[in-house]
């Protein structure tokens, strides 16, 4: 009995260790992200920033009287001469008006032309001691008062005229219309935008560069400028005005560039790229992504990278940094040649730790294992 128990327990051991969960296998190093540095790995000359090509002088025309939009002349691109008709309003309201103020000043002329009459009479009376003193200087003042009175009249005339003229919508100077704000039938008010016309003897590009690279560009800088659809063709320019406050909202600063020698290659609304010159030291440095460099704590120039050593252990090195730019993180170029760097995820690194390196821009090489 002992011997068929013993047999038994042996049996349910050997069938518990046989259908145990085999042990598991250390997981595979983790797969980085790396680039090398080389030739390919060095700053741009230069540095672009992508804008629009915009009229210097561009303003919004507006009726000087408000009403109701019966009719539009022009639309959108067409080019207009000064003084070109634009728009019309409804001018009902207005011719009555005029006519209003007509009828007023007819009613004061007459009228200082009946104290005119009864001041002589006055006068004539007065030599001959028929009226008081009195009655004179009341004849006086009311001629005075029917010549104000006309003064008045004539003056509200000529702006109900004005008014009347006003319902005419005409271009202040020649241009091309780049917005239409109102369509016939839509009421609109005094100084309320119905075109948008810009002037395109003198262009310009706008762009919008980061805090950091504000300071260093100031009106008359040289620059080049390029449009997408023509990136072959270059324009000469120069930076004409920089905002002196951020926006609110990218907290970048707007930066115009005057293009002196625009023509029909550069047009307006157009996409181009503005050229600048980096500066020497930027130019000798070693840019990365912003993601391949964390910011040592209470040192602004200071930073960290990843680097691959031999065996595949990772490692940090201390590095000094020129600049932070929107296109990644500006180093000094005293890394030596053929380095591989982490450019993505460094803060889940652990130094020493093994990992295998995938070179950017490799092809993807698929695990059909998984």
């Amino acid at each position: 009995m002992r011997i068929r128990t013993l047999l038994t327990a042996i049996a349910g051991a050997c069938l518990l260790v046989s259908c145990s969960a085999p042990a598991p296998e250390a997981p595979p190093p983790r797969a980085v992200l790396v680039r090398t540095l080389d030739g390919a790995a060095a700053a741009p000359a230069v540095q672009i920033y992508a804008g629009e090509v915009r009229a210097r002088i561009e303003a919004d025309v507006a009726f000087r009287v408000g009403g109701k939009l019966i009719e539009r002349k022009v639309d959108v691109g067409a080019e207009v001469a000064a003084g070109a008709l634009l728009a019309l309003l409804d001018p009902a309201d207005a011719r009555l008006a005029a006519s209003a103020a007509q009828a007023a000043l007819a009613a004061a002329e007459a009228d200082l032309a009946l104290a005119r009459t009864e001041y002589g009479r006055a006068q004539e009376l007065a030599a001959r001691k028929f009226v008081s003193s009195s009655v004179l200087d009341t004849r006086r003042t009311a001629l005075q008062a029917a010549e104000a009175r006309l003064r008045q009249a004539r003056a509200q005339a000529e702006t109900a005229s004005n008014q009347a003229g006003y319902t005419r919508l005409e271009a202040p100077a020649a241009g091309v219309v780049t917005a239409v704000l109102a369509e016939p039938g839509q009421v609109v008010g005094v100084g309320q935008s119905v075109f948008r016309i810009a002037r395109p003897d003198e262009r310009e590009v706008l762009i919008h560069v980061p805090e950091g690279r504000a300071g260093q560009l100031q009106p008359g800088m040289a620059a080049r400028v390029r449009t997408w659809a023509a990136p072959e063709r270059e324009y000469a320019a120069s930076v004409r005005e920089v905002a002196p406050a951020a926006d609110t909202a990218t907290r970048t600063y707007a930066l115009r560039v005057a293009v002196a020698q625009a023509d029909a290659g550069l047009p307006l609304g157009a996409t181009a790229s503005v050229l600048f010159a980096a500066p020497e030291a930027a130019a000798q440095g070693v840019l990365l992504p912003l993601a391949a460099v964390t910011r040592t704590p209470g040192k602004p120039d200071g930073g960290t990278v990843w680097v691959v050593g031999e065996g595949d252990h990772v490692h940090p090195v201390g590095v000094d940094i020129l600049a932070w730019r929107e296109d990644g993180a500006l180093l000094r170029a005293d890394l030596p040649a053929g380095s591989r760097l982490v450019v993505a995820g460094v803060h889940t690194l652990v130094e020493g730790e093994t990992v295998r390196a995938l070179e950017e821009g490799a092809p993807v090489l698929l695990d059909v294992k998984r």
